[in-house]
């Protein structure tokens, strides 16, 4: 997670400025690079939380609640119930509730009833084992609960994309590969849109080898969330590996216009210069629409020396 986001975030009201974060900051931290990677804005979560904040009475919903995307805001999932806070409704959950309406139909309304609160158990249980999970994430000592518990996890909820994505982060760190990328692929079936999955998998790809499939990945992550600055990042790295230099400029520029200042944003304009300055690239346009030139670049300042 790079500075730069932490400061976003900073600016949006969702996170206090520190020097150092505690468990629940990187609980909570943990949660937002996980919104990152959908097309919910910052100033839309501000509003969600603090609209939570006020019906619920919750100091910190981001870690007290299980935050659900719903179209462009944030619903919450408390007291047994789905609830949108900014209309102060109650939201149909079909991910808790689907597969048990469909199971109840011409049973009792307490059979119904009691299994739907059964349903609800198991889902309190998960978030549960999530946050214990997400703990033992913090000591190496503590590393083997952690994957017994998004194992379990898994066990109860095979669909539970965060579960998948975390797990898979762990074994991609000891360099174990195969079951990373197994299941990275694993969130991204139980979450199509779910860009992060999509770019965790282009990089477990990109580990391997397998350049063709990185870069796969690496698009679905960005047409998904056309600005994720990562994600474009390592889509240009991985372009330039094939060969592709042209392909990998249009990514390079995109990132610095996504990301102007830092480390990353000079490496990606020294890029930019350099295959400038190799490649004879001519005025285009592909289905009309004008592609990157040495002018464009130049006026987007990744042409010029810093």
């Amino acid at each position: 997670m790079h500075g730069r986001q932490l400061t976003a975030w900073e600016r949006a009201g969702l996170i206090s400025h520190s020097d150092s974060y505690s468990f629940e900051d990187l609980a909570q931290l943990r949660t937002l690079r996980e919104m990152r990677a959908t097309r919910i804005s910052a100033k839309s979560i501000r509003r969600s939380v603090a609209a939570m904040q006020r019906v619920a009475g919750m100091r910190n919903p981001l870690i007290e609640a299980s935050a659900v995307r719903r179209g462009s805001r944030l619903a919450f999932r408390h007291g047994g119930a789905l609830v949108d806070p900014v209309t102060q409704q109650l939201a149909f959950d079909f991910e808790v509730t689907g597969s048990t309406q469909l199971r109840v139909v011409g049973r009792s309304g307490d059979e119904a009833a009691q299994e739907q609160a059964e349903t609800h158990a198991i889902t309190y249980a998960i978030q549960e084992l999530f946050q214990q999970a997400v703990q033992c994430e913090e000591e190496e000592l503590t590393m083997p609960q952690a994957i017994a518990l998004y194992e379990e996890i898994l066990s109860l909820r095979p669909g539970h994309a965060s579960a998948s994505i975390n797990l898979g982060t762990i074994y991609y760190n000891r360099q174990e590969f195969a079951r990373s990328e197994e299941l990275y692929r694993q969130a991204t079936l139980s979450d199509p849109e779910y860009a992060l999955a999509f770019f965790d998998l282009g990089n477990v790809l990109d580990e391997l080898k397998r350049l063709d499939e990185a870069v796969e990945a690496y698009q679905r992550a960005v047409a998904l969330v056309p600005h994720y600055a990562d994600a474009h990042y390592n889509l240009a790295l991985a372009y330039e590996r094939q060969g592709e230099q042209r392909r990998a400029l249009r990514h390079w520029v995109v990132y610095v216009r996504l990301d102007p200042v830092g480390p990353w944003a000079s490496y990606a304009k020294g890029q930019v210069r350099r295959i400038l300055s190799t490649e004879r690239l001519a005025i285009v346009t592909r289905r009309g629409k004008r592609v990157a030139t040495l002018a464009t670049a130049e006026r987007q300042g990744v042409g010029s020396r810093e």
